[in-house]
């Protein structure tokens, strides 16, 4: 919808996983919005890249988290449904241990609390089970049937057509300088024009603590690096494809593991070029120095692959590196400043992608009704004063 008289109901600060679906949400609901994003749509300088994304339920949260994370889930199926694109792939989801209980303990007790089925596996059962992974026999695991995989640059192309066909705005490759409030709603300055709106919504990742002070100091962005093995040799490469070894009915799902305290991921799947391999390894950096992938980012994924995925480690078909942005607590900060016309979603710490479509939603509450029927008490800003 054009804006009334040059100003827009709303401008969002950054297009990528959650501020595509805000836009999203701001136009479906009749505001004229604007949506800049500094640099392409998709793109990957941010945490909303790398082909898929982990949707799994194995959350040991608060009703608050698992509410939303049970919408985001609908509303993803919802978009697949209006746009008529496959965004996201039933797979299941395991957590994994190996020297400690950890994070199967704490995924069994989100099972618990949230009534969801589940099975515990030991190590050898999990190779039975699914042939293509080898943990020690002695390892903990435990399979949830409802874990996801989401496709993510096209979550973010889906959010971002839908918005268009809804009548929002949208302006790649345009930097914001500046904002302000004025005259009850908020003037946006960029690179290429000023832009008014009664409204703003700041979903800029990384570079949020630049466009919000009162985030400054507390968000940390950091550099993390994944990377995609080929089939190894000999290997069926049915691996790659999400399917376990001599099982071809078989779902060989996503995982997460931890193994002698190092906690890494992987994702199988049809799309991708190989097998998706990452680690919780997040190094502090400036977001506009980020740098590119290296072998030392790659050589403890493939010891990881060649150790418990063996027949998904063959040559290096990728290697990435994204930003993540975390926050004092690894919680979201949801809020809003300035009476109520700006509504800030950021610090994300590398799980807001997930909980896109439910953020959008939220945000496009507060943003046009000043408030949201979501519990989001527990991630407002001021927890950390």
């Amino acid at each position: 919808m054009a804006p009334s008289g040059g100003r827009y109901d709303a401008i969002v600060l950054g297009v990528g996983g959650v501020g595509s679906a805000a836009t999203y949400h701001l136009a479906r609901r009749g505001a004229a919005v604007l949506g800049l994003e500094r640099f392409d749509v998709p793109h990957g300088r941010g945490s909303s890249h790398g082909r898929t994304r982990l949707l799994q339920r194995l959350l040991d949260g608060d009703p608050a988290t698992m509410a939303l994370a049970d919408r985001a889930h609908e509303a993803w199926r919802d978009l697949e449904a209006e746009t008529g694109r496959d965004l996201l792939t039933g797979t299941g989801s395991l957590a994994v241990a190996v020297g400690g209980d950890d994070p199967v303990a704490s995924a069994r007790r989100a099972c618990e609390r949230h009534g969801l089925a589940h099975e515990s596996l030991s190590g050898a059962e999990l190779a039975e089970r699914f042939p293509g992974y080898d943990f020690p026999d002695d390892a903990e695991a435990l399979y949830q049937p409802d874990g996801a995989v989401v496709a993510s640059e096209r979550g973010v192309v889906a959010h971002v057509a839908a918005a268009l066909d809804a009548g929002a705005t949208v302006r790649a490759r345009e930097r914001v300088v500046d904002w302000t409030t004025v005259d009850g709603g908020v003037r946006v300055d960029t690179d290429r024009d000023t832009y008014r709106a009664d409204r703003l919504v700041v979903t800029a990742g990384a570079w949020a603590a630049r466009a919000v002070d009162a985030l400054d100091g507390l968000l940390e962005p950091c550099r993390h690096a994944t990377a995609w093995f080929a089939p190894s040799g000999g290997r069926s490469a049915s691996l790659a494809a999400g399917r376990s070894e001599g099982a071809a009915s078989d779902p060989l799902p996503p995982f997460v593991a931890t193994v002698d305290g190092e906690n890494y991921y992987g994702l199988p799947g049809r799309s991708l070029p190989g097998m998706k391999f990452g680690r919780a390894d997040f190094r502090p950096t400036a977001p506009d120095a980020l740098s590119e992938p290296t072998q030392a980012d790659e050589r403890p994924l493939r010891a990881f692959a060649e150790a418990h995925v063996p027949g998904a480690a063959g040559p290096t078909l990728r290697l990435s590196t994204g930003l993540v942005t975390n926050s004092p607590d690894g919680r979201f900060v949801l809020d809003t400043l300035a009476n109520g016309r700006v509504a800030v979603a950021a610090g994300l710490s590398g799980r807001g992608y997930k909980f896109a479509p439910a953020l959008g939603e939220v945000l496009a509450d507060l943003a046009l009704d000043g408030g949201t029927d979501f519990d989001i008490s527990e991630y407002a800003l001021d927890r950390f004063d």
